[in-house]
């Protein structure tokens, strides 16, 4: 598992302003269910002085995300909203006393959500959707404009670390070509060179150094501790398939057909990618049937 920082654990059991903010008149949303990850930010603005008096957050996600949300929170409130703007997502990670490599992409959700809630103050249209032709990571919907903006902010040299930062890279792998690009773009504008040996080597994900058996059984432990959860509402899930990052579960019972079956998957992936110390895409077993066809 990944070593947190006391900090981390005490803004994740104990975090501070969670939930809407009352009489809010800025609102910023990023993220997605269907990703894993997805953050609310309301703010409450003085329309005088600009000074934000209140801020609360609403987080799906893990704890990093969470942790990463309280302390956003935190570290705006009595600020003005140009104060606040320039905030960065290392502020929110140093904020915490660190945040393990692979969680850094929590603190910049904080970052987006922030710049989002200012632009919906100010009347401004602010979206994360992707112009066409823009969208380099298709499993998480990053697009090339935040990969570029994460790696000059932070610099980052490796896909690895854009992994880390941005989720970019962490699914199917087919992405990491036009991270690639990005970087040596990047790197040579800064009169750099992109070293391709320093990406890490694709191989059988692993966060732990497991076999493939003793990753199975893992997923297996980690889909019954979850278990219990759904067997309350009457439903339930099995394991089908595992194919490197791509798992692939059944649900059956209540949770079959439900409308919250996004939503659900969103939560058995998050709980398996803290289980196994790794990214991973959890998806039905009607997409496994899908790309079979799809290659016969």
């Amino acid at each position: 598992m990944w070593d947190y920082s006391e900090t981390v654990q005490e803004h994740f059991f104990n975090p501070r302003n969670a939930g809407a903010v009352e009489e809010a008149n800025a609102v910023g949303d990023v993220g997605s269910l269907s990703c894993g990850d997805a953050l609310r930010l309301t703010l409450r603005v003085d329309p005088e002085t600009e000074t934000i008096l209140d801020a609360g957050f609403q987080t799906f996600g893990c704890g990093s995300a969470i942790a990463s949300s309280s302390a956003l929170t935190e570290i705006i409130k009595g600020m003005s909203l140009e104060e606040a703007l320039k905030v960065s997502n290392q502020d929110i990670a140093d904020y915490l006393d660190g945040l393990p490599p692979e969680k850094m992409h929590c603190s910049v959700m904080g970052r987006e959500a922030l710049q989002a809630a200012v632009a919906n103050y100010r009347g401004e249209e602010w979206s994360d959707d992707h112009e066409e032709g823009a969208l380099i990571c298709k499993c998480f919907a990053i697009d090339a404009v935040m990969i570029e903006e994460t790696v000059r902010a932070n610099g980052l040299r490796t896909v690895e670390e854009v992994t880390n930062y941005t989720k970019a890279g962490g699914g199917c792998s087919s992405c990491h070509e036009g991270i690639e690009e990005i970087l040596g773009r990047v790197l040579a504008e800064q009169g750099e060179q992109f070293d391709v040996n320093a990406v890490a080597p694709k191989r059988q994900p692993s966060g732990s150094g497991l076999t493939n058996l003793q990753r199975i059984r893992r997923i297996e432990e980690l889909l019954e501790e979850i278990r219990p959860n759904l067997q309350r509402d009457h439903g339930d899930v099995e394991l089908v398939e595992v194919d490197g990052r791509h798992i692939y579960v059944k649900m059956t019972g209540a949770c079959a057909g439900c409308q919250m079956a996004a939503t659900t998957l969103g939560g058995i992936q998050q709980h398996l990618a803290e289980g196994l110390s790794e990214f991973i895409l959890v998806l039905p077993a009607e997409e496994l049937a899908r790309r079979a066809s799809v290659g016969a």
